[in-house]
C-alpha cells in the first residue's frame, strides 16, 4: 500500500511539475506576443489638416462626438476609464482632456489625427479598443471639427494605469483564448497607405446613411444582421436588415425608437444599446440611416 501511495505521489508531483513548466512556457510565449503588439512603434503617414477654432466648428465637433458615441468609452466628462481582472488584464481608455493623466495636454494636431484615423497613440503604440477601422472613414470636415471640439475640453484630472496583461492573461494569449478586440489594435488592419476614402455629401441619401451607420457595424456586424457581442456579458445584437424585426417598422417608428429607447411594440432597448447618443442625430441624419438600412438585402439573424 505504501508503495502504491508513493507511486501516486510521484505521479501527482510529476503532473504538478509539468503544469508549472507548461504555464511558464506559455507565459513566455504570451509575453513575447504581447510585447510585440504593445512594444511596436507604428509609423503611419499622417495627413496635415487644418483644425478650425471657430465656435460653429467646435459645436459641430461635439455633435459628431455624440452621434459617434465617443463618450460611451471615454465617459461623459472625457476623463477616460479603467477596469481590470487581477492577474488577467487591465484595460484603460484614455483621458482625452488636458488634465493630469490626459493626452490633451501633449497631443499635437497630428497626434489627434494619428489616434482617431489610424489607431496610434502619441507614443507610437497601437491603441487597444480604439475602433479606428471605423473612424478611418471620417471625412476631413468631420474629423477636423471633432478634433477642434476635443481640444476645447476643460481639463479633468484622472491618471490611469497602462493597459497590460497579467500572468494568466499572457498564458491565455499564448493559447489564443483572449478576444482579439482586447489585444489586437486596429492599426494592424488598416491600409494606412491607401487613398483617402471619399466621404459622401451630407444629405438624406443611402450613401450618407451608410457613412453614418458605420458605427452601428461595431455591434450589429459588417452585414448589419446582428451578432453575439461580449461586454460584461453576452448579448445578441439584433438584425437591422429587413430580415429582422424592423421589416414591419416605418421611418417614424425607427426615429422614435432611437429617440426614446422603446420599440414600436413597447420593448425597451437593452442597456448596452447606446440609443441616447444615436438619438441625438438630426431628423435628416436618422432618415438617411433608415434609407440605408432599408436598402440592405434581407438577411437572417446573425450569430
Amino acid at each position: 500500500m505504501k508503495r502504491i501511495l508513493k507511486l501516486i505521489g510521484k505521479i501527482i508531483g510529476g503532473l504538478v511539475g509539468l503544469t508549472v513548466l507548461a504555464f511558464a512556457v506559455l507565459y513566455i510565449i504570451g509575453t513575447v506576443k504581447w510585447n510585440h503588439i504593445r512594444g511596436n512603434a507604428y509609423e503611419v503617414p499622417v495627413e496635415r489638416i487644418s483644425i478650425p477654432t471657430d465656435q460653429a466648428s467646435i459645436a459641430r465637433g461635439e455633435h459628431i462626438a455624440t452621434i459617434r458615441m465617443c463618450k460611451d468609452c471615454h465617459t461623459e466628462n472625457w476623463s477616460g476609464q479603467s477596469d481590470s481582472v487581477p492577474g488577467l488584464i487591465t484595460l484603460s481608455i484614455p483621458n482625452l482632456t488636458s488634465g493630469a493623466g490626459g493626452v490633451g495636454a501633449t497631443n499635437t494636431d497630428e497626434d489627434w489625427v494619428r489616434a482617431i484615423r489610424h489607431g496610434v497613440g502619441h507614443d507610437g503604440r497601437g491603441l487597444v479598443l480604439m475602433p479606428a477601422r471605423v473612424w478611418y472613414y471620417l471625412s476631413d470636415d468631420d474629423l477636423t471639427d471633432l478634433i477642434a471640439y476635443l481640444k476645447s475640453l476643460p481639463p479633468v484630472d484622472n491618471e490611469l494605469p497602462m493597459t497590460d496583461l497579467g500572468p494568466l492573461g499572457r498564458v491565455m494569449m499564448a493559447l489564443g483564448q483572449l478576444p482579439s478586440e482586447a489585444t489586437v489594435p486596429d492599426v494592424t488592419v488598416i491600409d494606412h497607405d491607401g487613398p483617402r476614402p471619399v466621404a459622401p455629401q451630407p444629405g438624406v441619401t443611402v450613401e450618407y446613411g451608410e457613412y453614418l451607420a458605420s458605427t452601428c457595424a461595431l455591434c450589429h456586424g459588417s452585414n448589419f444582421n446582428g451578432q453575439t457581442i461580449r461586454i460584461d456579458a453576452e448579448y445578441l445584437a439584433p438584425n437591422l436588415t429587413m430580415g429582422g424585426e424592423m421589416h414591419a417598422w416605418s421611418e417614424r417608428d425607427f426615429i422614435t425608437t432611437l429617440r426614446t429607447g422603446v420599440t414600436p411594440n413597447g420593448n425597451k432597448l437593452k442597456d448596452v444599446m447606446p440609443w441616447e447618443y444615436f438619438g441625438q442625430m438630426t431628423d435628416d441624419e436618422l432618415r438617411a440611416v433608415w434609407m440605408y438600412l432599408q436598402s440592405l438585402p434581407s438577411l437572417p439573424q446573425g450569430k
